[in-house]
């Protein structure tokens, strides 16, 4: 099967803190903070979008995979929050990069598991030899209401992956499944400016019964146990949720914690599980072996498995790192955050 044969990662610099959204909506941020298991969240500057987001992610993906951009076949842009209802980012991000105009482009939407499914894309036209390489991107200035619960955990950031020919991958994707259903826990219909949420039914009959059924399929699919992966990432909707899904499959904290960013930038929807995996590739080591399973509302679970080859020592060193973004701050008061949100929205 194809793999991974670059990867790249971008956060905006931007951040705000639960207790700077606390004092103006009159929460607790205390509990808050316990409750979601974050402490601030990532927010786009000003001239910030998913395209430019996106943009950023590839260009540091390209750097890895050592390719001429003329040879990228394909570009799938997921996300949740694309800049414009009737106009691709695909193909400015593609124009962007010089790709020239032998390429397919298409935006995806699946709430914040449309950036996975585009790497299932590339797997197939990889596969199938339509295309050499083709380019997979997750990325989001997500929406939330002002005064919703969401707005302390709605970040932005995204990742992308060169999916490239199994003997050139720093990865190779050894198997993937899905698991989905009608089951309608948040969504955003056409002409509203923020989305909708069912509470806490977004939890038991959503993202854990997706989680948990991709991951419990792919594990019987190929026979292997949680003792055999040395990184595990679950979709991150908060700092809790994927905790409680590592308990049931008895994933270690070790295992865990390494792609566990939304504890550190909160959950950048499309770019979530994508950007738990650019941070295990960041410091993973040759044999090593990844679980991912991503999860989008409405609903269904995408879930991967990876083995790192030889090459990934070497590109690990080609570009920023998902923790140099994290690393980089500038903190913005709730006001000035509203205007950044204003400008993007």
């Amino acid at each position: 099967m194809a793999g991974i044969i670059g990867w790249g990662a971008y956060i905006p610099k931007y951040r705000i803190t639960a207790e700077e959204i606390a004092l103006v909506n009159n929460d607790n941020a205390n509990a808050i903070k316990a409750g979601l298991g974050l402490t601030e969240k990532s927010v786009p500057g000003k001239d910030e979008d998913t395209i430019t987001i996106s943009h950023a992610a590839t260009k540091n993906a390209i750097l890895r995979a050592g390719i001429k951009t003329k040879e990228i076949g394909s570009i799938y842009i997921g996300s949740e929050s694309h800049p414009y209802a009737v106009k691709p980012s695909s193909s400015i991000v593609g124009d962007a990069i010089d790709l020239g105009n032998d390429y397919m482009a298409v935006d995806t939407e699946f709430a914040c598991k449309a950036g996975s499914a585009t790497i299932q894309f590339n797997m197939g036209f990889v596969d199938s030899k339509m295309i050499n390489y083709g380019l997979s991107i997750g990325a989001d200035t997500s929406q939330a209401e002002p005064g919703n619960a969401l707005e302390y955990s709605a970040a932005a950031g995204g990742a992308a992956f060169v999916i490239g020919k199994n003997e050139e991958a720093i990865a190779t994707i050894d198997y993937t499944c899905s698991f989905t259903s009608d089951t309608p826990d948040f969504w955003r219909r056409a002409m509203q400016p923020y989305p909708s949420h069912a509470g806490r039914f977004t939890g038991e009959p959503a993202y854990f019964k997706h989680v948990v059924g991709a991951t419990k399929m792919i594990l019987e699919k190929t026979k292997m146990e949680m003792k055999d992966f040395k990184y595990v990432v679950f979709h991150m909707p908060n700092g809790k949720f994927p905790e409680r899904v590592a308990k049931i499959f008895g994933v270690t904290k070790e295992q865990l914690e390494p792609g566990l960013i939304v504890k550190k930038i909160g959950n950048t929807y499309s770019g979530s599980a994508l950007l738990g995996l650019t941070c295990v590739l960041d410091i993973a080591k040759p044999g090593d072996k990844i679980l991912m399973t991503s999860y989008g509302s409405g609903s269904g679970s995408d879930s991967f498995i990876l083995t790192c080859t030889e090459k990934i020592v070497g590109a690990q060193k080609k570009a920023l790192t998902t923790q140099d973004y994290v690393d980089r701050k500038e903190y913005l008061t709730y006001s000035k955050y509203r205007k950044h949100m204003e400008t993007i929205h």
